[in-house]
């Protein structure tokens, strides 16, 4: 989902009179990707209460298109709605994030031999473009953009798999742990780590080593769980 704005385009090369004015889609997509990150980033902390009022005031929209974002957040399970409390910032708490680490990690490890096999070599330079980015995020110390690619680079390689099961129940856990993986990389020795498994991941994939990858997954996110449970 897009975190842009985006213009309606003139017909024709016509210039219409609406032209730069944000669409409804558009905003509730801002909208959800700013609260999605103030989430991502500890701005909204977990087992808080979002306040359609101070946030519509904060954000400079009206509670309409702020309740609907609040409502799509909820369907991706960032969000809870309470009865008697509202929209509250979904809690996880330390079983729950084990838990869908390994589910993840098992559905890593059956992508990285799927998409050695099945990847196009198209499909695998734009995860090698995605990684050369998200290094130079890393040089920059850009914690939030580096997350977000490191994100986008383990989504195309389940995408190179092919297998459209495999992206729906990995795209639903991914989800769920936005906040949990962004913390993974507090720390300069932790992110440094992380960064160098990603190395090794792009390396794999490139030579097209199914095995290899597999077992760089597994090993990736059997790690992560290591970098947050004394923070969870």
């Amino acid at each position: 989902m897009s975190d842009t704005m985006s213009a309606s385009r003139p017909i024709n090369g016509a210039v219409g009179t609406d032209l730069g004015r944000i669409s409804r889609t558009s905003l509730h997509d801002t909208i959800v990707g700013r609260l999605r990150d103030m989430i991502i980033e500890g701005a909204l902390e977990p087992g808080s209460r979002l306040h359609e009022g101070q946030l519509g005031e904060q954000l400079g929209v009206s509670r309409t298109p702020l309740r609907e974002a609040i409502k799509y957040l909820a369907s991706e399970g960032l969000v809870e709605l309470v009865p008697s409390r509202g929209a509250v910032v979904r809690r996880f708490g330390r079983k729950d994030v084990h838990d869908m680490l390994i589910v993840l990690r098992e559905l890593e490890h059956l992508a990285g031999r799927l998409a050695c096999e099945a990847g196009s070599d198209a499909g695998i330079a734009a995860v090698r473009r995605a990684h050369d980015a998200m290094i130079d995020r890393y040089k920059a110390r850009d914690r939030l953009a580096y997350y977000k690619l490191n994100q986008e680079i383990h989504t195309r390689i389940v995408e190179l798999s092919g297998n459209a099961a495999l992206m729906h129940v990995h795209a639903g856990l991914q989800m769920r742990l936005k906040r949990v993986r962004f913390i993974a990389h507090e720390g300069a020795d932790k992110w440094a780590a992380a960064v160098a498994e990603h190395e090794e991941m792009i390396a794999a994939l490139e030579k097209r080593d199914g095995p290899a990858l597999s077992e760089i997954l597994t090993r990736h996110l059997s790690r992560a769980w290591d970098r947050v449970a004394d923070m969870i």
